[in-house]
């Protein structure tokens, strides 16, 4: 078989593969700019009380909370930030009125104690917590910290600060205090319902405690204290009890070949309040789901309706919801089949749970309800868009919601009980975003170079032409645990990089984001491949896969393959650039992949050149008989070619290295040549077999020899190009093509 038909792709930086793209005509040509030009929404919440909706827009770089309010729901702006200075908003808190919103400004310290400054503000920002009328008005600073919860009350937000539980009065009458000085750090404050408690976890390194603290006596208990590892405490609406998640201490480990487990699986544990006792109601079964995986959403753990705690577990190597009834028993799968929930809100009624999920639509997102105690799932919504982020309004019927499709990014909405999506600030999309002339994403399998099939989407070029070869792109996501889907995305990176590839779509790439193994969205063993990362890389037969996939295609050029990603797709751009050994055969790329073995050998195996052999140094032996025995096969076949037309026939053929002359001629008939010939486009080791036979003619270079030559390649004179790339060929090294095994 013919080894260009196997080769992935030439590894191009993104430099060269831009520098060397095709500009296709467009109706309507946009910039990045247009691109990413409208505002990502996030920190989507409702009031508890009054219909209210809030928000944080980030309108290309400045921050700002946005407000709406029921029936009508007309957005405006409530904080009036105006500067691009990199500090987030995060963390909103209503009051039970819904007559204020608590929330955090700027980022997390690093190791050092340094907060995030890309305008490197001489004045210095730090993380603080401030709090904003409803109404609009004035943003009063709280204090140093994050994560501000108000209370049931309205008369008190709490905080994070350095680790520890500060108090302030809402309305500002009074300076902050540290409520409690105590050894670890505070995480997940959460009031009990009527105000006069307040549960956090403790974390102390290798375990952690559930505390609760009375405000009215200062005194802090520990519950159902262990060594182990405790969290995510979830109150019973009558106050009397806290359900909490228990990781035992041991640390988990992979149970190769792909499935996670834990020395000890983790268990969900209830705890009476005023005595601390608790007891176990649930243990995940060892093996598949074991080990601890989280959904998106405030908290692990759901105190619904008829005391069942709802929780996520991979127990069938899909993350699912299933409930338990407090005091214990058989968990129930609310959720059933090969599919994976992500984000989840208990309703207000605490009757049912409305989560984003990818049942039948895998490469999307749409939004589902389920009662806590029944496996009913009933579908919110459907069809192209991606709809998650689920927030539920006071009047129990109303659904606040964030949604996107193929070419307009994520913005609120109010999904009515109908099933019908109703923007809410359609008038902060920039009038001349181009999302109409975006490529919509094609959903693709790939085979990976080791038979894994991979999803991906594909974007067509602008004024795509089936007839043309078009230049191509593969993008590689970060994380690794991420997934890209069939339009924009609710990360706003992520966002960002379907942004970027629609613009190259727009200058006539092909664009192939790929949704390598160890990925999310496809299940437990996908996510968990085996070998993947540092224990064997397997995620690279993928890359290989997508060049195979684009080369197999008849509108691409194979000269012209790309590849870009940030974070862990930046470290797969580089594997491919660094580890993805090629071979060149007759001008073109062949991929290489080694394994270790005893015995050298070299063959076609999964669409790449196999090269088996101990170490370094015997695979680059191993690359170089096959160099050569594939230049002998090829030498032959041209001579077979061009002799009988010449009427000459050679005594012997030899294959050397030679690295000044590609070809002579003996005075008994034997013909030399390079193996390096094999390197060169195949017109050229045409040419030089050409030259070599007309000296079985005519043995000097007169005019008669090479009025023969020309006669037989007309128009053809591969010198200036041997001349050009001689000294590539010359210096080329098979070692210089071994990457890692």
């Amino acid at each position: 078989m013919n080894p260009r038909e196997h080769a992935a792709f030439r590894i191009l930086a993104m430099a060269a593969c831009l520098a060397c793209g095709s500009q296709v005509s467009h109706a309507a040509p946009f910039t990045i700019d247009q691109v990413l030009s409208a505002p990502f929404p996030s920190e989507l919440i409702t009031s508890p009380t009054g219909n209210k909706i809030a928000w944080v827009f980030d309108t290309r770089g400045v921050r700002n909370i946005w407000l709406a309010e029921g029936p009508e729901f007309k957005a405006h702006q409530l904080t009036n930030y105006t500067g691009d200075d990199g500090q987030e908003i995060t963390n909103l808190s209503w009051s039970a009125d819904g007559g204020t919103i608590a929330f955090t400004r700027g980022g997390e310290a690093n190791g050092r104690g340094e907060f995030p400054n890309p305008t490197s503000n001489s004045a210095g920002v730090t993380e603080a917590v401030y709090v904003v009328p409803a109404a609009g008005g004035e943003v009063r600073l709280v204090g140093t910290g994050n994560s501000p919860s108000v209370s049931p009350d309205g008369k008190t937000v709490i905080y994070i600060n350095h680790g520890q539980i500060w108090s302030a009065p809402l309305d500002g009458s009074k300076p902050a205090q540290q409520l409690i000085k105590a050894r670890g750090t505070a995480e997940d404050v959460r009031w009990s319902p009527d105000g006069t408690l307040f549960a956090f976890t403790s974390a102390r390194g290798d375990h952690s405690f559930i505390g609760v603290y009375n405000l009215a006596t200062r005194d802090l208990r520990f519950l159902d204290a262990s060594v182990d590892r405790d969290g995510n405490a979830a109150w019973s609406p009558d106050g009397s009890h806290i359900a909490f998640r228990r990781i035992p201490a041991a640390r988990s480990f992979y149970d190769h070949p792909a499935r996670p487990s834990a020395v000890d699986p983790w268990s969900i544990r209830v705890a009476d309040v005023k005595t601390g006792a608790g007891h176990e109601i649930f243990k995940a079964d060892p093996g598949a789901g074991s080990a601890v995986r989280d959904m998106v959403a405030d908290n692990q753990l759901f105190w619904g309706a008829g005391d069942r705690i709802v929780f996520p577990w991979e127990r069938d190597g899909w993350l699912h919801l299933y409930s338990v009834e407090m005091g214990g028993g058989t968990a129930l799968l609310l959720t059933p089949g090969d599919f994976e929930i992500e984000r989840a809100v208990l309703g207000t009624d605490r009757a049912s749970v409305v989560y984003s999920s990818n049942q039948g639509d895998i490469d999307r997102r749409h939004l589902w309800r389920v009662p806590v105690g029944e496996a009913k799932p009933v579908a919110l919504t459907h069809g192209d868009g991606i709809e998650y982020g689920a927030a539920l309004v006071a009047d129990k019927t109303t659904i606040a919601v964030l949604h996107c499709d193929a070419r307009l990014p994520a913005r609120p909405a109010i999904l009515s009980a109908d099933g019908n999506l109703r923007d809410i600030a359609p008038e902060t999309m920039p009038a001349d975003f181009p999302g109409g002339s975006f490529a919509v994403p094609q959903a693709v399998m790939i085979s990976s170079a080791d038979g894994m099939q991979v999803h991906g989407q594909l974007l067509l070029p602008a004024g795509y032409d089936k007839a043309k070869k078009y230049p191509a792109v593969v993008f590689f996501h970060g994380g690794s645990r991420r997934q890209m889907l069939l339009g924009w995305h609710y990360m706003f990176y992520y966002h960002q990089a379907y942004g970027f590839d629609q613009y190259l779509a727009s200058k006539g790439y092909l664009v192939l984001s790929v949704n390598y193994r160890s990925g999310i969205g496809y299940g437990l063993d996908f996510r968990e491949a085996k070998d993947y990362g540092p224990n064997g890389a397997s995620e690279y037969n993928d890359v290989i896969g997508a060049g195979l996939f684009l080369r197999s295609r008849e509108d691409v050029d194979p000269a012209r393959i790309g590849l870009w990603g940030g974070s862990y797709g930046g470290y797969l751009t580089a594997l491919g650039l660094a580890r993805a050994g090629v071979a060149w055969h007759g001008g073109e790329a062949v991929p290489l992949r080694r394994i270790t073995a005893k015995r050298l050998s070299a063959e076609w195996s999964a669409g790449a050149l196999e090269l088996r052999a101990p170490d370094a140094a015997g695979a680059s032996a191993a690359l170089e008989r096959w160099y050569r025995s594939e230049a002998r096969a090829a030498l032959e076949a041209a001579i077979d070619r061009q002799a009988p037309a010449l009427g000459v026939a050679p005594t012997t053929i030899a294959v050397r290295d030679q690295r000044t002359r590609w070809g002579s001629c003996s005075a008994r008939g034997t013909l030399s040549f390079s193996w390096r010939l094999l390197l060169a486009p195949s017109w050229v080791l045409e040419d030089v077999v050409c030259h070599e036979l007309c000296h079985l003619r005519v043995a000097n270079h007169s005019q008669a020899f090479w009025r023969l030559f020309a006669a037989h390649r007309p128009g053809v004179d591969s010198r200036p190009w041997l001349r050009a790339h001689g000294g590539e060929l010359a210096a080329y090294r098979p070692a210089d093509s071994i990457g890692s095994p």
